[in-house]
């Protein structure tokens, strides 16, 4: 019986998988990878507890089946030294009522700075922002505590459903507001102070330099100071620009550098090309108005 020449093309790529085993890939084998959906699942259900109304009942049932499949995930990566799953676990639950109240307070700005908001309710269930908030608030204490992976798996999975890209690693205050949201991206090393607004499609980076490695565990991103406003389309970059406590920054502005307290920042007005009917083939009778 004739042998299948399917085998030897089978071997033969076998082989050349094995050989490729000191890849990048497989040093991310080696560091833990841990299922997405349990990912998803564990951050929806402590996404759930948060928002949502719950007597002291369904939390003593709910809070050990969360405790216990964050030590689950734990138990797919590799801890830094020093740190084990069990300590993590014990120091995330207490933080749950902080988060929470970090939540409250954000659901709060919405209704004040939306007024398109009807209810507590409306904001709660179908604001993508305060999803992504929510999220965020969640992996950033997995963020403080050294997790590696599971934060970022976290907040990639409210990027790819809200389009609002907040790396747990940035330090956000209270009363944290996104209006509409589709665009936002939030750098690792990004500072926010509290009350502070920011509309669709505004980024908070970092700027690109060739070798960006270099720049690996220090800050890049900008600081937001307290009470300002970020209108849409705008882009901030750098770790060393602040922009300064009540100040307001319109739409499509592009900053890399700072800005003093109270200051309003605008982009370069449009300018309007104005063409007479009757001459619309004339440049003559064109004219700018500004």
């Amino acid at each position: 019986m004739a042998s299948d020449p399917r085998e030897d093309v089978i071997e033969e790529t076998i082989s050349a998988l094995s050989s490729q085993a000191g890849d990048a890939l497989s040093k991310a084998g080696q560091e833990g990878l841990p299922d997405p959906v349990d990912v998803i699942e564990w951050i929806e259900r402590v996404k759930r507890l948060l928002l949502g109304p719950h007597d002291a009942s369904a939390l003593r049932s709910e809070l050990p089946q969360i405790a216990e499949r964050l030590q689950a995930l734990l138990d797919q990566v590799s801890l830094p030294e020093g740190v084990t799953a069990g300590d993590v676990v014990q120091e995330f639950l207490p933080r749950l009522p902080v988060v929470r109240a970090q939540l409250a307070e954000d659901v709060e700005a919405a209704m004040e700075g939306d007024p398109a908001a009807k209810s507590f309710a409306e904001i709660v269930v179908s604001y993508p922002a305060i999803r992504a908030i929510a999220t965020y608030r969640i992996a950033h204490e997995l963020h403080v505590l050294r997790v590696p992976i599971l934060p970022r798996m976290m907040s990639e999975h409210a990027h790819d459903h809200a389009g609002i890209d907040i790396h747990p690693g940035a330090d956000i205050g209270h009363r944290f507001f996104i209006d509409h949201g589709t665009g936002v991206v939030i750098g690792e090393t990004t500072q926010i102070g509290n009350n502070v607004r920011i509309y669709q499609g505004v980024t908070l980076g970092a700027k690109s330099p060739r070798h960006g490695e270099m720049l690996r565990g220090r800050k890049r991103h900008p600081t937001i100071e307290d009470d300002v406003t970020i209108y849409a389309g705008v882009t901030i970059l750098g770790g060393d620009t602040v922009i300064g406590r009540s100040s307001v920054i319109g739409g499509n502005v592009w900053l890399i550098e700072s800005v003093p307290e109270s200051s309003t920042v605008i982009a370069e007005p449009a300018r309007q090309l104005v063409r007479k009917r009757s001459a619309a083939r004339d440049p003559s009778q064109l004219r700018w108005d500004i």
